[in-house]
């Protein structure tokens, strides 16, 4: 560890900024890493597994610490709470930490933060914790709803959502999933050239990045054994784009062609936009549009890096119609806000938020916006209307949304999908992705044309 940088400590604060202000975890770890480009790859990473590790698996370490304290979590202070959540996590899932470091790093820490006349109490519940170790019993399927919220670490409220739309067997599957580590994917933006792919890819390998396939599309890849993405030359240079493999075909799924005209709605970071610019080509235009400057500036950085010139973005409201754009495009992509249930097992936070009165609130949105959307298609044109999430609510009913109230019919997705994924909703014109049954975030996606 450095010396003048206590990880453990970047890790707690970073921790507290997520639970105290509501901060999205994923904003809260890059912003540190950014801060801390200077650490030794050994300490980011160690900062990244702690962070993520102790969010994600909360329910679980709550149940592991209320075991063995006698003061229960949820009457603890908030600093105490999290250096025995991040303690236990380390006693439980970083192997190669010892645990009498753990347990000493972590009174130390709890003296550091002014709580010296805690320091026995927290040293008497981690030792504890320690000596008792691989002894405690976790609920069992028997107990469905406390099995997944423990073993799992899934909150009550999405294991019960799931179990009925499920089962037990898929819903665990679901949620073990969201507990693996999640790669880099990564798309090679090559324009279909076999020699600039390969140029790319001995690049990468030179630079003493480990290169994999990623499933599905073979203009994916997956990264591993880099320090800082941004200082990759293939990076920076706009010959890569991060992106998951759902997120690529959800695109390809729109049967983009040359010289057509695209409109992207709530489209940031841009990773859709850079796809359809790539496919429309210079011939073509794409307009891009997000909610407010922050996210177009986003958009316009990646465009930059990427030397794309032929897309126009513009900040503005999906939600509220557009009289200019009535009938005048081939290809409308809507990837509505959504309640990002699909990507959980990158935002682990996600899983926190979610409620019933939410879901509804973005129903509400999506079809807002989906109205709007549907509005701007051109006879004969495409609407792609996609989510990152798996709930019904918001994916299969507004599917039918767009059949019934929107007019639009829906169109088979297997000319553009690799034949693994042919199933008989993607004739019928959706697909589900599930974690834990395809090799990708979850994901929907699915294809209107407008009569």
């Amino acid at each position: 560890m450095a010396n003048a940088v206590n990880i453990r400590e970047l890790a707690l604060l970073s921790l507290l900024e997520m639970q105290q202000e509501g901060k999205q975890s994923h904003r809260v770890i890059r912003g540190v890493l950014d801060k801390y480009q200077y650490l030794p790859k050994q300490d980011r990473a160690f900062f990244t597994r702690l962070c993520q590790g102790t969010l994600e698996y909360r329910p679980q370490l709550d149940y592991i610490l209320n075991q063995y304290s006698s003061v229960k979590t949820k009457k603890m202070k908030p600093v105490i709470r999290e250096i025995l959540r991040m303690a236990v996590y380390q006693l439980y899932y970083m192997d190669q930490v010892p645990d009498s470091a753990v347990v000493n790093e972590a009174v130390k820490l709890a003296m550091k933060k002014g709580f010296k006349s805690l320091k026995g109490f927290v040293n008497g519940v981690l030792r504890t914790a320690v000596r008792d170790k691989g002894n405690l019993k976790f609920p069992g399927p028997d107990q469905p709803l406390k099995y997944l919220e423990v073993q799992y670490a899934m909150p009550e409220y999405l294991a019960d959502k799931w179990l009925k739309a499920y089962g037990l067997e898929q819903t665990a599957k679901i949620c073990q999933a969201f507990l693996e580590e999640k790669p880099l994917t990564v798309r090679l933006r090559d324009h279909g050239s076999q020699e600039e792919k390969e140029a790319i890819l001995q690049e990468l390998e030179e630079a003493g990045v480990e290169v994999l396939p990623a499933p599905y599309l073979e203009m994916a890849r997956i990264l591993k054994g880099y320090n800082t993405l941004q200082y990759l030359p293939a990076f920076y240079e706009g010959k890569l784009q991060v992106q998951d493999v759902s997120s690529m075909l959800a695109v390809e799924c729109a049967g983009i062609q040359p010289g057509q005209k695209v409109l992207d709605l709530c489209a940031a970071p841009g990773g859709k936009t850079i796809l359809a610019a790539d496919r429309t080509g210079e011939s073509g235009s794409v307009l891009s549009r997000d909610l407010t400057d922050y996210k177009t500036e986003l958009i316009r950085d990646n465009l930059e890096r990427c030397n794309i010139h032929h897309v126009k973005t513009e900040a503005r409201d999906a939600a509220i119609s557009d009289p200019a754009l009535l009938d005048q495009m081939d290809v409308v992509i809507a990837d509505v806000p959504c309640s990002g249930y699909g990507v959980i097992g990158r935002k682990p936070d996600i899983k926190y938020r979610a409620s019933l009165e939410n879901q509804q609130e973005l129903v509400d949105l999506q079809r807002a916006i989906l109205k709007n959307a549907a509005s701007y298609v051109k006879p004969g044109g495409v609407l792609l209307f996609s989510t990152c999430t798996i709930a019904e609510e918001e994916n299969e009913n507004n599917v039918r949304f767009i059949r019934e109230e929107l007019g639009l019919k829906s169109e088979s997705l297997d000319p553009y999908l690799p034949e693994e994924l042919h199933c008989a909703s993607t004739q019928e014109g959706y697909l589900q992705l599930l974690p834990g049954t395809h090799s990708c975030d979850g994901f929907f996606v699915s294809r209107f044309r407008k009569c």
